[in-house]
């Protein structure tokens, strides 16, 4: 039943195609085929419900107001390669909102307008490759929140601007192949997200010296940037002018950056020292003050007569140790201060005149 209904509607759109009398064929998928038809505009007697046309090798005319083509909301491919469509201008596809499918390949275009690609939501693959693009601005990739896949391979592009590429990130694949890019410092950002993206084939047509060479593969020296080096006040211009020729002529060594370990190794090291200074010092404080809780206290004056010292008890002890010497009684502090003060009085109070007539009795018996 199905292929009979099938066949029904592909021979009654033949028929309609003949009838009509428009150039383009109609095949069993809904495809328009108008390839080669010499055409200025596309054929208004299409069909609305076809899912597809090919308008390749033609001589349409973009128009510069409006859309390009009217009234196909099931069109979910369009093949406008090898026409000169130079400029697309504004919204021109806005009404093609299922569109997945936009192949612009060899049409000369030369710019692209902002809001050249509105409207394409749901645009999955977009070719523009074998262009004249030297620029893309970063509103164009805007409206394409479900690209896929962009090709720009065989533009003009000497360079893509950072923006641009952020935007291009979010789109898995794309084609930079056969583009004359600028091998300089600008080409920085261009080589870290071929990096990134791991992209191939992405060669520099200038300077002469690189042409031929892969971007990712280039480091800073080879794309000529040079760090910007920041100088104190007091550094003269032309201790300035010296440090960056030596900069600029040899390479740096890369050590630079490899100093930081040697200063917290520094710092490592003082503070462990700072800390054995401070347990020795705290150590030293214990023993001194451990040996001062070794002495015992003196006895107060006033106890020195009721103490168990007086009645020798103590110092027999210590006699009978020493050889069993006799014991005598330890004399109390009252007649040992007496001694002293009486031997300090005869030390201090006997009168030299007193010690002559002893001295010369004494010389007198030894002559005798």
């Amino acid at each position: 039943m199905a292929p009979a209904r099938l066949l029904g509607v592909c021979s009654l759109l033949c028929a309609w195609s003949v009838v009509t009398g428009h150039l383009c064929s109609l095949n069993q998928q809904g495809w328009a085929n108008c390839k080669g038809k010499n055409l200025l505009h596309a054929p208004s007697s299409l069909p609305s419900n076809i899912s597809g046309v090919d308008l390749s090798f033609n001589s349409l005319v973009m128009p510069h107001h409006g859309t390009l083509l009217m009234h196909f909301p099931s069109l979910r491919s369009l093949n406008l390669s090898s026409n000169a469509l130079w400029v697309l201008s504004p919204a021109v596809f806005s009404n093609l909102g299922a569109l997945r499918l936009l192949d612009l390949s060899s049409c000369s275009i030369t710019y692209l307008h902002t809001d050249a690609f509105k409207g394409l939501g749901n645009l999955h693959t977009l070719l523009l490759r074998n262009n004249n693009l030297q620029e893309l601005e970063v509103p164009v990739f805007l409206p394409l929140k479900a690209l896929f896949h962009l090709d720009l391979q065989h533009n003009a592009l000497v360079s893509v601007d950072t923006l641009s590429l952020q935007l291009m990130e979010s789109v898995p694949q794309v084609q930079l192949e056969g583009n004359p890019w600028v091998c300089d410092c600008t080409a920085q950002p261009l080589q870290r997200w071929l990096r990134r993206r791991q992209a191939v084939q992405v060669t520099c047509a200038s300077p002469p010296g690189l042409r031929g060479r892969e971007v990712a593969a280039l480091d800073s020296q080879d794309l000529g940037c040079q760090m910007k080096l920041r100088f104190p006040r007091a550094v003269s211009t032309a201790q300035q002018i010296t440090v960056t020729h030596s900069n600029t002529t040899t390479p740096p060594s890369g050590k630079g950056g490899r100093s930081w370990p040697y200063l917290v190794g520094f710092l490592v090291a003082a503070i462990g020292l700072s800390i054995l200074i401070a347990l020795a010092a705290k150590c030293k404080l214990f023993h001194k003050n451990f040996a001062s809780y070794r002495h015992r206290p003196l006895p107060e004056t006033s106890s020195i007569g009721d103490s168990p010292m007086e009645d020798g008890s103590g110092w027999d002890r210590g006699s009978s140790g020493r050889g069993g010497r006799e014991s005598h009684p330890m004399p109390g502090a009252a007649d040992l201060q007496a001694e002293d003060d009486d031997g300090f009085i005869e030390d201090n109070y006997i009168q030299p005149s007193e010690q002559l007539p002893e001295e010369e009795e004494r010389e007198s018996h030894l002559s005798i």
